[in-house]
């Protein structure tokens, strides 16, 4: 009887080790042929989007202590904090339980850049940016582009060279902080100044300064040959649309139609197609770079 017993736990416990090991290969197959994949930011959806026109005086005297709602307002306003309070009227969410994206224009996924491992987008009508990296949205903010008299070109550019702080060749008393170049001869670039929330600029893309800061770290710089010859651009930025000058800021429709500025992933393929093939054969020139300096 004493032999039996033995015989028997010690094929209970040859049985559980080769369990264990089979369970410890699974998990390892698993693993091995898992196929990496950029994860997908969660964004926290509001239950109800809508939105009304409110006196700006009236709603600050009992929100203005609650920094998050503060955030939603100054980016639909495309304004900061110091210009918020100078507008008379304000647009103004229902809801406030959702994240940013929800209360901007941007989809948070654009299948036709999934190929794309960085861009920046600028909406000129919507007074927006977005960055997505391989389709899915990373940020997005309010943005101050060109003035009537002087317009922030649009199309393809690609960021440059970049200043925590430099000084604008407009006026030599503007100090420019997170400054991103993208467009050397004319001197335009994205970066950190007040947002009167209207396109008020000499031809530069406004931002408020955390934006500026992100998107001062996520763009890439451009590589040069020497000191006349670009070796590898930087990160592609794309400006499309107008803005309407001698009409009412585009956001007060909201009120009405909370889908009035939405840009669809149909409308980010029409305004990129043009320039995708020049973009991916300079993200694979910078691969290349990278790859040959490792």
């Amino acid at each position: 009887m004493k032999k039996l017993y033995y015989t028997a736990n010690g094929l209970l416990l040859l049985t559980l080790v080769l369990l264990g090991s089979c369970k410890k290969t699974d998990t390892i197959t698993l693993t091995e042929n898992k196929t990496d994949k950029k994860e997908v930011i969660e964004y926290k959806k509001p239950k109800t989007v809508s939105y009304q026109i409110s006196k700006t005086k009236e709603w600050l005297k009992t929100n203005e202590a609650d920094s998050s709602k503060m955030n939603i307002v100054y980016a639909l306003n495309r304004t900061d904090k110091a210009n918020f309070k100078k507008l008379d009227s304000v647009v103004i969410p229902a809801d406030f339980s959702g994240d940013l994206v929800y209360y901007l224009p941007f989809p948070l996924h654009v299948s036709a850049l999934e190929e794309v491992s960085k861009i920046i987008l600028f909406s000129y009508p919507t007074q927006t940016f977005a960055a997505y990296e391989n389709g899915e949205l990373v940020r997005t903010g309010p943005t101050n582009m060109g003035r009537k008299k002087d317009p922030t070109p649009t199309g393809l550019f690609f960021t440059n060279w970049k200043a925590e702080q430099t000084t604008s060749t407009f006026n030599d008393e503007w100090d420019l902080k997170w400054n991103f170049n993208i467009e050397n001869k004319l001197g335009v670039g994205f970066h950190q100044y007040e947002l009167p929330g209207y396109p008020a600029s000499h031809s530069c893309l406004r931002l408020l300064e955390k934006d500026a800061k992100y998107l001062y770290k996520f763009a890439d710089e451009w590589i040069l040959k020497d000191k006349e010859n670009v070796k590898v651009k930087g990160t592609p930025v794309v400006v499309f649309g107008s803005y309407p000058f001698d009409g009412p800021k585009p956001w007060l429709q909201l009120a009405s139609d909370p889908k009035a500025l939405d840009i669809s992933e149909g409308d980010i393929e029409t305004a990129t197609k043009p320039f995708l093939k020049e973009i991916l054969e300079n993200q694979n020139l910078r691969e290349s770079n990278q790859t040959s300096e490792i």
